[in-house]
């Protein structure tokens, strides 16, 4: 690692320099420039306009479905990420390989094939469709579909933040509080959680944008019906087809807000988690013993 660090240190200037302007170049063109046209689209007409655009019937329906779905995927996911997370990191067992495989299914998956899988399960023609429908249940076209498909696209996020996380720092500690006579309950909520709370956090955030911006699978079981089962993204989409670009690009700058406060809390925690390893590391004193705390 230091030999690469002392090689990048010594190429030359001009090429330093130019890979510098480079980025700086690709993250301005494709990250920033349209980032801030959002803004200046959303206030073209002015600020009463604006407001007047995000404080509309529909738009107000839309965010509280978004804010609904998101505070019922987000905590299912947080759960199942810690949980999984903890077997993968903390224990050998069979088909651990199998179930890493499962967590990432729905990064390879596109999020217009997840929603078809939901109609095609949840239907009034799919596979459990008849039986919801005579229970008088409805999936599909209705807010439990797009909880169900935030749910499965968004679920990876924290498991992913905290698997290598745990395999990072280790099993010395929750063994060495086993040892002292703590039972597993107790291990898991004073040693394991408390070491891993910044990761978690940072897990939990992208968990968030991502159901709260998530277009594909939810446009597919949600039916586009104005004021029941349009997310932002979705009402985003209509007034954009209506010509009303001013309301929709209003309505867009809340989710580029989400994502720039996403962007600097992701930014916070990155370092909050490196310090939390690299105190970890200090931690552990010559022949495998441990500062008590």
């Amino acid at each position: 690692m230091q030999v690469a660090r002392s090689a990048a240190a010594t190429e030359p200037r001009a090429v330093r320099l130019v890979l510098i302007i480079v980025a700086i170049l690709f993250l301005a063109l494709f990250l920033i420039i349209p980032l801030a046209v959002v803004f200046v689209e959303a206030f073209k007409k002015g600020v009463a306009v604006y407001l007047a655009s995000v404080t509309e019937e529909y738009a107000l329906d839309a965010v509280r479905l978004t804010l609904v779905t998101a505070a019922v995927a987000v905590p299912i996911n947080c759960v199942f990420g810690v949980m999984a997370a903890w077997a993968i990191a903390k224990f050998d067992f069979r088909g651990k390989n199998l179930l890493v495989t499962f967590i990432d299914l729905p990064f390879s998956v596109s999020p217009v094939i997840a929603g078809l899988i939901f109609v095609l399960v949840f239907g009034s023609r799919g596979i459990l469709g008849p039986f919801f429908v005579a229970h008088d249940v409805k999936i599909i076209f209705a807010v439990p579909g797009i909880i169900l498909a935030t749910i499965f696209v968004t679920f990876p996020f924290v498991a992913r933040e905290l698997i290598p996380l745990m395999e990072a720092q280790g099993r010395d500690d929750e063994e060495a509080a086993i040892s002292l006579g703590a039972s597993g309950l107790q291990t898991f909520w004073r040693v394991t959680l408390p070491n891993v709370k910044w990761g978690l956090l940072y897990g939990v955030i992208l968990c968030n944008a991502r159901a709260m911006g998530e277009f594909g699978a939810v446009s597919v079981v949600s039916g586009h019906i104005r004021g029941l089962t349009n997310t932002i993204p979705l009402h985003v989409e209509i007034l954009y087809n209506e010509y009303n670009f001013a309301a929709s690009f209003a309505v867009a700058s809340l989710l580029t807000l989400l994502a720039v406060v996403t962007l600097v809390a992701k930014t916070i925690l990155e370092r909050k988690t490196r310090e939390s390893l690299a105190q970890a590391d200090k931690s552990v004193l010559p022949g495998g013993a441990r500062y008590e705390y």
